[in-house]
C-alpha cells in the first residue's frame, strides 16, 4: 500500500494530504509545486533548508554563526531536554539560520526562521543571528533577506528572550544607517515578539497567501473583539487591506519578487562597491 505523508512532508512516501483542503496530492508533483496545494492554493510550511532550495542560486547559500547554541540560563522545567530533542532531530541548533546567499548572482545578508522548532521561537541565539545577519549586511553593503515563521519569544529563556526585540531592532537602524535595504517575508505563521520587533519595520514587508499574521493568538484576540472579526481577521489578506503590507506574493513568484527587489533597492550599493 502506498505510505501517505503528513501535511507538509517532502520525501518518504507516494502521497500527502494538504493540510488546508485535506486533498491527496502526488508528492512529486506536491514538491514541484514548491509545496502549495494545486486544488486549494494552500501555502504549507516550509523547512528552512527546502526555503533556500526553492529560492535563493542553487548552491549558493552559506551558513554562518553555526556554532551558536542557547543556554539553559533559567534552569526552565524541560527546557534543555526540548531543545536538545530539537537540535538532534533536525540537524540545526536553533529557529533561525543565517549566512550568505546568492539571487541571480546578488548577494544578499540572510536569516530563515524554522517553524519546525520549537515553533520558530525567538530565543538569545535566534536574535542573534538575525541581528548578525542584519549587521552583516549593513557592514559589507549587502541587501538583508529574513524570512519570518514564529509564534514569538521563546518563553523559557524570559526576559532574555524578550531582549531580541530590541536588539534586532537596533540591527535594522544600522541597516538604515548605510542604506542597506532590509525586506521581511512573512510566512506561516509571523507572531507576537517577531512582529512587534524587527519584523514589521523593514523596509519593504511581503508575506505568502494566508498567512497568520498577528500580535496574540487568534483566539485570544477574537475574544478582546467589542465586535465580531472579520473571518479572515489575522490572515496576510486582513493585514494587507489594513495597510501593514507591501504585497501578497505566491511562492512561485517569490523569487522573482525578492531579485527584482534586491536588484532595484540595491543598485546603488554595488555602484559604490565598483566605484
Amino acid at each position: 500500500m502506498a505510505k501517505v505523508m503528513k501535511p507538509g512532508e517532502a520525501n518518504g512516501g507516494n502521497f500527502v494530504q494538504c493540510k488546508g483542503c485535506k486533498k491527496t496530492l502526488f508528492a512529486s508533483e506536491f514538491k514541484d509545486n514548491l509545496f502549495v496545494c494545486n486544488y486549494c492554493g494552500h501555502h504549507h510550511r516550509l523547512t528552512w533548508r527546502q526555503r533556500v532550495e526553492c529560492t535563493f542560486d542553487e548552491g549558493s547559500f552559506k551558513p554562518l554563526d553555526t556554532e551558536l547554541v542557547s543556554v539553559d540560563s533559567l534552569q526552565f522545567p524541560e527546557y534543555a531536554e526540548k531543545h536538545t530533542a530539537s537540535v538532534e532531530k533536525l540537524d540545526q541548533n536553533d529557529s533561525v539560520v543565517g549566512g550568505i546567499a546568492q539571487l541571480d548572482g546578488i548577494d544578499v545578508s540572510t536569516a530563515i526562521s524554522d517553524f519546525t522548532f520549537m515553533g520558530g521561537s525567538m530565543g538569545s541565539v535566534a536574535g542573534e543571528i538575525i541581528t548578525r545577519a542584519l549587521e552583516r549586511g549593513a557592514e559589507q553593503k549587502m541587501p538583508v533577506i529574513i524570512f519570518c515563521a514564529s509564534g514569538g519569544a521563546r518563553m523559557q529563556e524570559g526576559l532574555l528572550s524578550l531582549m531580541q526585540m530590541a536588539k534586532t531592532t537596533a540591527g535594522v537602524h544600522k541597516c538604515r544607517e548605510v542604506g542597506v535595504p532590509f525586506i521581511a517575508v512573512f510566512t506561516d505563521p509571523t507572531m507576537a515578539g517577531v512582529l512587534a520587533s524587527y519584523a514589521s519595520i523593514a523596509d519593504v514587508i511581503i508575506a505568502e497567501p494566508r498567512c497568520l499574521i498577528g500580535f496574540a493568538g487568534a483566539r485570544v484576540s477574537k475574544q478582546a473583539q467589542v465586535v465580531k472579526a472579520p473571518d479572515d481577521f489575522q490572515t496576510a489578506e486582513f493585514v494587507f487591506r489594513s495597510g501593514m503590507l507591501d504585497r501578497i506574493v505566491e511562492r512561485r513568484e517569490m523569487r522573482g519578487m525578492l531579485t527584482s527587489l534586491v536588484s532595484m533597492f540595491g543598485a546603488h550599493l554595488r555602484e559604490g562597491t565598483n566605484g
